[in-house]
């Protein structure tokens, strides 16, 4: 295979919008209405939040425009260094071309497509043709975590971000409401007027900060004006003073659920459970305020996204005793029981438990996580049977793949994880095999790579091979290639083992 590109990239390093003119604000539907538009520019603000001045409950009307200030779609998480990917990534396609691509982009299909994905959102790069102040790359970046659930990650890109627009507010404050740090974005608004905040945010933030008259009378004050709607003007009485609404019935469910509507709901007494909404409510549940059954599904949701590490997965599995059987109870005594086996080294044990854990994570989809818990600790052992194969998939699906390769018996499966298969006996394995043989790369992907469109290029190949997972051999040969071309040898073997090893078909 022949390789053009003067760089070798590493990835599985990180384990309906709202549009205004042509810049989409979001690429989710749920992000609160929490700032006015276009109320406010970007307003530049110190990150060492000073206490507010003002003492009545409005904000005054302030228009403030930030001159020359620098785009955000630079800032990243993963420098050059650590990526691979160069610095340029961005730098000759435009947003309107980058932002499209990153929103429709599905990352359900493969555990190895969301590691590639999660590598583009946090790399260090160039910012693309046609940056502004607005940063709409960086903005669709960030809601594209928050859309998988991703909000650690999501939060530390806006903690960077020097200028505080509305736009950029307005995600910090649902991160916030969303993990339970709603203070903190509460100062940012007090100190940050030029945020311009609702009125329904605003007295949130004056009741959170104690302030229970100014929020009441900031209530009162617009509700006359007309500036409330009489939905929220329920939920927000009963928030502020739940006592008077005692002995009422209970709120109907908002039509639009956002994470402020969410929170409230919640501060009153009555929360919605998660398990119907996006991916980023789950956080919610993982406090141990929640009951254990609510955190462990949440973390079985936010760990099949991608959007928690599996040691977060495993402490939830291990934090008490099944309480119960059936379901999710089922999961949390198999994995005890394994992982009991692993401590005290029992290779009886684990050939006996480790077919159940396994099939208990197929059912869920978690095997790639469990896979980076338990691979290591079974790879010693003597086993044979089902838990002999078992082991030597979790091997295979681990971060050690190539490793586990070498002490194997040769097969398509184990000469595939050396970069060199042989041996293929199905349609698809012939199509991974031509992926690493005599395929070329896809060319519009090869086209666009050797432009200097290389971050364009890999948001592509995501569809292209997710049309080759669904059924599409030759463009599954095509994208094996094309990663391969431009150094993304470690993406074209993970994409290999896991089509062949999970069960992920469309």
């Amino acid at each position: 295979m022949r390789h053009v590109l003067p760089f070798v990239i590493g990835l599985g390093l990180v384990g309906p919008a709202f549009a205004q003119d042509a810049n989409p604000l979001s690429a989710i539907d749920w992000l609160s209405q929490s700032v006015e538009q276009p109320r406010a520019q970007a307003v530049q603000t110190s990150r060492l939040l000073e206490p507010a001045t003002s003492t009545n409950a409005d904000v005054p009307p302030i228009t403030v425009t930030a001159l020359g200030a620098p785009s955000p779609d630079p800032i990243g998480l993963l420098p050059s260094d650590v990526t691979g990917l160069p610095h340029n990534l961005w730098a000759a396609s435009d947003s309107a071309t980058l932002i499209p691509l990153i929103q429709d982009a599905r990352l359900d299909t493969l555990p190895v497509i969301h590691d590639l994905m999660m590598t583009l959102l946090l790399a260090e790069a160039g910012p693309p043709l046609d940056a502004s102040a607005d940063g709409g790359l960086f903005l669709a970046r960030v809601d594209k975590l928050l859309d998988i659930g991703a909000l650690d990650p999501a939060l530390a890109l806006l903690e960077q971000v020097d200028t505080i627009s509305p736009d950029v507010f307005r995600r910090l404050f649902d991160v916030a409401l969303l993990t339970g740090t709603e203070d903190d974005a509460c100062n940012v608004m007090r100190a940050t007027p030029g945020v311009a905040p609702t009125f329904p945010a605003r007295i949130f933030c004056l009741a959170r900060n104690g302030d229970w008259a100014a929020a009441a009378l900031t209530l009162n004050t617009h509700r006359v004006l007309g500036d409330i709607t009489p939905e929220e003007e329920a939920l927000i009485s009963r928030f502020l003073d739940p006592d008077l609404f005692e002995d009422e019935a209970s709120l109907p469910r908002p039509d639009r659920i956002s994470p402020l509507v969410f929170r409230m709901l919640e501060a009153i007494g009555e929360p919605l459970t998660t398990s119907g909404l996006p991916n980023a409510f789950a956080h919610a549940d993982l406090r141990n305020t929640t009951g254990w059954k609510s955190q462990l599904e949440a973390a079985e949701r936010l760990g099949r996204s991608g959007a928690i590490s599996e040691n977060v997965l495993h402490g939830a599995y291990l934090a008490h005793k099944a309480a119960a059987s059936g379901g999710v109870w089922d999961r949390v005594a198999v994995i005890k029981r394994l992982d009991d086996a692993v401590l005290a080294a029992d290779a009886k044990a684990i050939a006996r438990y480790l077919p159940n854990a396994w099939d208990a994570m197929v059912t869920v989809k978690l095997e790639v996580p469990f896979a980076r818990l338990y691979a290591p600790a079974v790879a010693d052992i003597s086993l044979s049977g089902s838990a002999a194969d078992i082991a030597l998939a979790l091997g295979l699906l681990s971060p050690n793949y190539e490793l586990t390769a070498l002490n194997a018996v040769p097969s398509f499966l184990t000469t595939l994880a050396a970069g060199a298969p042989i041996g293929p006996k199905t349609h698809v394995e012939f199509a991974i095999f031509a992926g690493f043989t005599d395929a070329e790369p896809a060319p519009e992907l090869e086209a666009l790579a050797r432009n200097g469109n290389l971050g364009e290029a890999l948001l592509q190949s995501i569809t292209t091979f997710n049309a080759g997972l669904a059924g599409d051999t030759g463009a599954l040969s095509a994208t094996l290639a094309f990663w391969r071309f431009v150094g993304l040898e470690d993406v074209a073997r993970k994409a290999g083992l896991q089509i062949l090893i999970l069960d992920r078909t469309p």
